[in-house]
């Protein structure tokens, strides 16, 4: 029950992020040029949108399982996930090492 909660903690995330990317943008690029007087409130303005709208608290996951360390970029799941598949054959070109 607690990966299913995890998974939608995540999508409300996303959506938040996508709600406010103008909006944060707009803020930081008067931020990184603006006069410092305009630039202070701007930054002012940016910690009071959701903590949640800032796109680094995103976390990739596995997309079978939901588990967020481990993942791998280049297929999309988990280390352990990866190691199941990878054992059973079930990625194409990817095979155990032996040595």
């Amino acid at each position: 029950m607690a990966k299913e909660s995890m998974k939608a903690r995540e999508v409300k995330r996303a959506k938040l992020v996508a709600k406010y990317a103008a909006k944060r943008a707009a803020l930081k690029q008067i931020v990184r040029t603006g006069d410092p007087v305009d630039a202070y409130e701007a930054a002012q303005k940016l910690q009071e949108l959701p903590k949640n709208a800032n796109p680094i608290r995103m976390h990739n996951r596995c997309k079978l399982t939901g588990r967020p360390k481990g993942y791998i970029r280049q297929f999309g799941i988990s280390r352990i996930q990866f190691r199941e598949m990878a054992s059973n054959g079930l990625i194409p070109g990817v095979k155990k090492a032996s040595w």
